[in-house]
Formats: C-alpha cells, sequence, structure tokens
C-alpha cells in the first residue's frame, strides 16, 4: 500500500474550500459543489454520488472531510433535470416516518433519472475535473452511496480509462432485470471496486449481495466486498434516522485506504 502523504493523514487534515458552481452537460447546467483543500495542490479528483436526499449539509460535510485529506471532490446535483437541490423540501430526516415522505416525494424524481441520461451525464463530470487547475491529472476516484451507487458504478463503467477507483456504500438496486443492471456492467471496470453493503437491506437482498460478488469475480476485477452487520441502509447519513457512527468510521477507513492506493498522490503543501 502507498503512503499516503503526511499532510493528508486522517490526524491533520487540510483546510477546505467549499463552492457551489454550475457543471455544463449536454443537456444544460447542472448545480454542483466543489469542495477542494484550501492551499496546495493540484489535487487527486473524486466525484461523490449523492444519495436520494441530495446535496445538503451532510453531503458538504461528507465531501469537506475528504477534501481535507487531500482530494478535489465534485458532488454534483444528479437531479439537476427537475431544478436545483434541494428538489424537494426535505423534513427532518432523523424521524423515521418524514424520511419515508421524503422517499415518496423523490421517487417521481429518481424514476426520471434514466441509465441513459446518468450516463449522458457522467462525460460532464469527468470533464470538469479533466479541465479544472486544481485537480491533478490522472484517473480519478468515484464514490456512491445509496442510489448513488449505481451512479458511480455507471461512471465507470463507461469511461473505464478515466476511473482508477470505485467504492459504493449502502448502494441499492445493484442488481435488476435490466440489461443494464449496474451488476451486468461490472465486467467493463478498468479499476479497483469496494463496495460495502448494509445489513437487512429492503433494496439490496443477501441473495443480490451475493450476485455482485459473484459477478466481480466472474469479471476478473480486483474486489472487495463487506457486509455491514447491524448496519442499515443509509447508515452514512447523519442526518437520518438510518446513521451509525461506527459504520460510517469504518467507511472512511476503507475509502481512504483504496483512494490513497489508487488515485495519483502528487507533492501537496499543507495549509
Amino acid at each position: 500500500m502507498a503512503d499516503v502523504p503526511p499532510e493528508t493523514s486522517p490526524e491533520t487534515p487540510l483546510e477546505t474550500t467549499a463552492t457551489a458552481l454550475d457543471v455544463p452537460t449536454a443537456d444544460g447546467a447542472a448545480d454542483a459543489l466543489f469542495v477542494t483543500p484550501a492551499t496546495g495542490g493540484p489535487h487527486p479528483g473524486v466525484v461523490m454520488f449523492m444519495d436520494a436526499f441530495g446535496l445538503r449539509p451532510r453531503l458538504e460535510e461528507m465531501a469537506s472531510r475528504l477534501a481535507g485529506q487531500g482530494y478535489a471532490v465534485l458532488v454534483p446535483n444528479v437531479f439537476w433535470r427537475s431544478g436545483p437541490a434541494p428538489v424537494v423540501e426535505l423534513p427532518d430526516l432523523s424521524d423515521p416516518q418524514a424520511r419515508g415522505t421524503a422517499f415518496e416525494r423523490l421517487g417521481p424524481v429518481m424514476k426520471a433519472l434514466t441509465p441513459e441520461l446518468a450516463t449522458r451525464d457522467a462525460d460532464a463530470w469527468l470533464d470538469f475535473l479533466a479541465r479544472d487547475e486544481r485537480v491533478a491529472d490522472g484517473p480519478v476516484g468515484a464514490v456512491g452511496y445509496c442510489m448513488g451507487g449505481a451512479l458511480a458504478i455507471r461512471l465507470a463503467a463507461h469511461a473505464p480509462e478515466r476511473v482508477a477507483a470505485v467504492a459504493t456504500f449502502h448502494a441499492g438496486r445493484l442488481v435488476t432485470d435490466a440489461p443494464d443492471s449496474p451488476h451486468q456492467l461490472l465486467g467493463r471496470l478498468g479499476c479497483e471496486v469496494y463496495v460495502a453493503h448494509a445489513d437487512h437491506d429492503h433494496s439490496m437482498s443477501p441473495e443480490h449481495q451475493q450476485v455482485v460478488g459473484e459477478a466481480l469475480a466472474s469479471a476478473g476485477v480486483e474486489h472487495r466486498t463487506e457486509l455491514y452487520e447491524g448496519a442499515v441502509h443509509g447508515f452514512t447519513m447523519a442526518d437520518t434516522a438510518a446513521y451509525d457512527e461506527a459504520a460510517t468510521e469504518r467507511h472512511w477507513e476503507a475509502l481512504l485506504d483504496l483512494f490513497a492506493r489508487r488515485l495519483p498522490q502528487p507533492a501537496r503543501q499543507s495549509g
């Protein structure tokens, strides 16, 4: 395992800067959040794919923590065609009943983001990172949460030469009956993959978790799949009732280990 530069160790996170901006796509401008270390650079690029609740303070917190370890993190509003974030007004997500109500409101928005549209947007996210001077040359990483897990896989399958590492956490619907189901795309990946399943996940049954592992093995993709026992779907989201602090810290360890080994680590200056 490659050494993580000392200035990006968990004990000494860098100061970060968050910028709200628009990313040009083939179909219009998508709102997004871009979080980078405040100094030094250029930094390895990462696309962070949101959960269904979208861009909000929790996603900025997560992007800032990752950026504090030396990464330039783009968090696009993948629902941009339905409007800028927040696409729907979010209730108190720490209330399980309110969380369910929010999912109902977001259902049509989620269905409107077809695999074809998600793939079309993939080039926009990658091109943004490629042309920004704060981002290091070379392949990028992708990480997705909940529904974002499938989007991270689609990005990596669409541009395997541009993505060096992909991770998914409590991802749902990685296995469907569609010919372009995310698990059917795993053979197209040219990167290392880390998949963390939630326990008792209604959107990802034990049988489907097994299918994903078998598909990765069959494709010959370097990978690791893990079940976070006792952690439910959405466990990284601290603003929801699903949050699990221990599982979330475990997720950070796995994600930072993957990116430190697979993404370019240029010399940087700490703040």
